[in-house]
């Protein structure tokens, strides 16, 4: 979860080494590093989350190579793959979207299955939202928070603030300030300051401690690159850590404990609900207890629902 430190889960097994690695060009300049585990059967590819790259699935690929034929995909800017200047246009959701299409395209993939992790939702998304033809289905592993799917009635920290102020920049482009764009301004600013309000109250329950320090540009440019998802039209399987293990957080403090589960059962709970709302089609799982590394932390649970997942698509 992007929006307050959750402890991650330690990535303690050694990673087992991939088949092959390839590099796909997906625009002048950039290449993209994808793993292969081989297998049999429809693609699977699977997308880490941020700051990771597609090593981080090593171990867990070889759950489906018996069915599946597995690849993994290392984004831009992390990895071997390549690392263009850190701006939003060059790291935008839809962006790093077309980047697993061209993939895709490249490899002459027919109809595969999208899985991600964490942010890797934004890919998943943007693919389910503008290309829904090009997959078979999209499976979010904790990767339906805001970045992946936008609630309209509850909002996000970063996607509002973000929307916020690419008005203000328009402004001080010279937008004409126009009955319509003042409403549109306001009615931003509202979102904003609302989904802020709900970060405040989720970060006085964390333990006292510095602040979280400044994330590395490519991270920082991903962060505002974030785009609103609300309609998303290919089948989906969106599996939610819900509510979080907050033990190595406060690992004697069980009150506090608790309390922020509590937070998060609320929050995560709500953003199911309006995933399911949104996806009439989607089938959603709860898995309390679990890290945001729920593939980790919970791997035979996650492996079942998504092997479930997988014999259902057509």
């Amino acid at each position: 979860m992007k929006s307050f430190a959750f402890a991650l889960l330690a990535l303690t097994t050694l990673p087992t080494a991939a088949q092959k690695s390839e590099f796909v060009t997906v625009e002048p300049g950039v290449k993209l590093e994808v793993l292969d585990w081989g297998g049999t059967g429809r693609f699977l590819i699977l997308l880490a989350g941020l700051g990771s790259d597609a090593h981080v699935y090593d171990r867990f690929a070889r759950n489906f190579t018996a069915d599946h034929h597995v690849l993994a995909i290392t984004r831009r800017g992390y990895g071997n793959s390549s690392k263009p200047t850190p701006t939003v246009a060059n790291y935008n959701a839809d962006r790093l979207g077309d980047d697993i299409l061209a993939v895709i395209d490249a490899l002459k993939l027919d109809h595969p299955v999208l899985v991600g992790h964490s942010i890797a939702g934004e890919e998943l998304s943007s693919i389910g939202s503008r290309h829904p033809d090009k997959v078979a289905g999209l499976i979010y592993l904790d990767a339906a928070d805001g970045y992946g799917f936008y609630d309209e009635k509850r909002g996000d920290w970063q996607i509002d603030m973000d929307d916020l102020k690419q008005r203000l920049d328009a402004t001080e482009s010279g937008a004409p300030l126009t009955t319509e764009f003042q409403q549109n301004l306001l009615e931003s600013a509202q979102r904003f300051e609302r989904s802020q309000r709900d970060m405040l109250q989720r970060r006085a329950l964390l333990p006292p401690g510095p602040p979280p320090g400044v994330p590395p540009p490519i991270a920082l440019a991903i962060l505002f690159g974030e785009q609103k998802y609300t309609s998303i039209k290919d089948p989906a399987l969106a599996i939610f850590a819900c509510p979080h293990d907050f033990t190595r957080m406060f690992p004697t403090d069980l009150k506090a404990r608790q309390a922020m589960a509590e937070r998060d059962r609320t929050s995560c709970t709500a953003q199911s609900k309006a995933f399911k709302a949104a996806v009439p089609s989607a089938q959603v799982v709860l898995i309390p207890n679990a890290d945001h590394w729920v593939f980790v932390s919970n791997e035979a649970e996650v492996v079942k629902e998504m092997k479930a997942f997988l014999q259902s698509l057509h």
